[in-house]
């Protein structure tokens, strides 16, 4: 869209507005230089950065201001107020930000005085941090395994901070790193192009001078001589590895399981092969009511398919979000013309439908299964890596074994708000463990402390969830789940473990605040 398209809102800034009317602590969107711009005042500094996040184009000026921050209402992105740089995922990329020029000077201020104007200026260049020398101490060489959210962000985030010394990225996936959030959401149902799938050309890691190897898949590590194996027999050396293998789904061992109409959605491969197929189908059973399985069943039905929701529960979502909010999501896709079957599962498929435990028979032309995933921790295992269910990582990300670090889906560490070593398998959980590995990687000591975040879309329902709740006694509705209006509060013995929202972003991003709070206090929730 041409610059002249753009239909802008808000006071023009470039001509000026009174400093009095931006109250301390709040924000204000116009437009300078063709271009939307939110000014944000904190005490007697004022900035400008770019009104739109750069993850989903989420408009800032709804989100939280928190320090010398500003928080996306949507996916709790966050940017600098000082330079627009974006300091967590999932933006990976930075706003625009702007020289502020605020007349008349500071000291007419300083003697009490509210009146003044500012001025938004010239555009500045975007802030990066020069390649630094490698210092004493410093790996000559970080290889990561694995080429999704987390190992990705855990790259970028060593180039963003100087890291001059060698990456190699090693990833089993045949594509780069990838969307994956939008794989059942957006590009499934058609809302969303192939192209916004991507995270980065491969352009971008070549410029960055990421080694990224695609479709290579490593088979051992050698923690001794501190090399990691591929499948083809070569070796690469390492100072510091990263493991970010990711999670394999479950698959299904009945018969039939394997025929070509029967897909899973892990990779953008898998993804694409299941548009394909969507293309031509008429009718398809999803095993499995997981999130995955309930977002591909409303992708599906926004192609106009007939979806068949095999699942083992009686209640939709009942141990996550409860029995309330599991009725409210069969409702809803029952009236977008869902057939469900629960408490039972698939005992056979042949090329023409699925054949229940229960006897029924459903017709099919389209089968995606979606019945959970496992950590992929084979290597950890055999490397000798202490293993609980995942791979056990002190606060800093680094594994029982001095060098070697994990993350993501793989990665059970230490959260401070529930007291207990947890390991979540979402997608900004893993990017922003990477991006916390990376600068431990460089010695910084950095602890993960980062309130857990997800959502799920399913038609036009948002529901955002912040912090982690495995297992809770009660569930505090504040609002109305019919009206698409209301927090969810997730509680055990009174403590306070997590939060959910439903068209109350604001809400979503003052619950991550205070539970950062209370980590950071050591406190417990209230």
């Amino acid at each position: 869209m041409s610059d002249d398209a753009v239909e802008l809102s808000g006071p023009d800034l470039s001509q000026g507005v009174a400093f009095s009317g931006i109250p301390d602590g709040t924000m204000l969107l116009g437009h300078a230089q063709g271009e939307q711009v939110l000014l944000a005042r904190r005490g007697d500094e004022v900035f400008a950065i770019g009104a739109f996040c750069t993850h989903y184009g989420a408009p800032l000026d709804q989100g939280l201001l928190d320090g010398d921050t500003v928080r996306c209402p949507w996916h709790h992105a966050c940017f600098s107020l000082r330079t627009g740089e974006a300091v967590r995922a999932p933006a990976l990329t930075p706003v625009s930000h702007w020289r502020v020029e605020l007349s008349p000077p500071d000291a007419a201020r300083d003697q009490g005085k509210s009146a003044g104007t500012v001025y938004v200026r010239e555009k500045l260049a975007p802030v990066s941090c020069p390649a630094q020398k490698l210092a004493a101490g410093m790996p000559a060489s970080v290889v990561i395994v694995g080429g999704g959210a987390a190992g990705d962000a855990a790259a970028e985030m060593l180039r963003r901070e100087g890291y001059a010394g060698g990456i190699t990225m090693l990833s089993a996936d045949a594509s780069v790193p990838c969307d994956r959030p939008n794989l059942s959401k957006g590009f499934l149902s058609g809302a969303a192009p192939d192209d916004s799938n991507p995270l980065r050309s491969q352009s971008f890691y070549k410029d960055l001078r990421i080694d990224l190897h695609l479709g290579t898949r490593v088979t051992a590590i050698d923690t001794a001589a501190r090399q990691v194996q591929v499948s083809d027999g070569s070796r690469h050396a390492y100072d510091a590895l990263l493991l970010a293998t990711g999670a394999e789904p479950v698959r299904l061992n009945i018969p039939g399981a394997d025929l070509a109409h029967v897909h899973y959605l892990r990779t953008l491969a898998d993804s694409r092969a299941l548009v394909a197929g969507a293309l031509s189908a008429k009718r398809a059973v999803v095993i499995g009511a997981s999130f995955i399985g309930l977002e591909v069943a409303a992708s599906l039905r926004a192609r106009n398919i007939e979806v068949h929701v095999v699942g083992t529960e009686k209640v939709l979502m009942e141990k996550v979000l409860g029995p309330e909010v599991g009725a409210f999501l069969l409702k809803l896709h029952r009236d977008h013309g869902v057939l469900f079957h629960l408490g039972t599962t698939a005992s056979t498929i042949d090329t023409h439908g699925v054949t229940l435990k229960s006897g029924e028979r459903l017709a099919a032309d389209l089968v995606v299964v979606g019945i959970g995933v496992r950590p992929a921790i084979s290597l950890a295992e055999q490397a000798g890596l202490a293993i609980d269910r995942g791979v056990v990582v002190n606060e800093y990300l680094e594994s029982s074994v001095p060098g070697i670090f994990a993350i993501g889906d793989i990665a059970r560490w230490p959260d401070r708000l529930t007291g207990e070593r947890i390991r979540v398998e979402h997608w900004v959980v893993a990017q922003r463990q990477g991006q916390t590995a990376a600068q431990n990687i460089l010695g910084r000591r950095e602890r993960f402390d980062h309130v857990p975040f997800f959502w799920t879309e399913q038609y036009d329902f948002t529901l955002g969830y912040v912090g982690h709740a495995e297992h809770w006694d009660t569930a505090e509705i504040e609002g109305s789940l019919e009206d698409r209006d209301c927090t969810i509060t997730y509680r055990r013995a009174g403590r306070k473990l997590a939060v959910a929202v439903v068209q109350r972003d604001l809400e979503g991003l003052r619950a991550e605040v205070a539970f950062e709070r209370v980590m950071a206090t050591g406190s417990g929730g209230g």
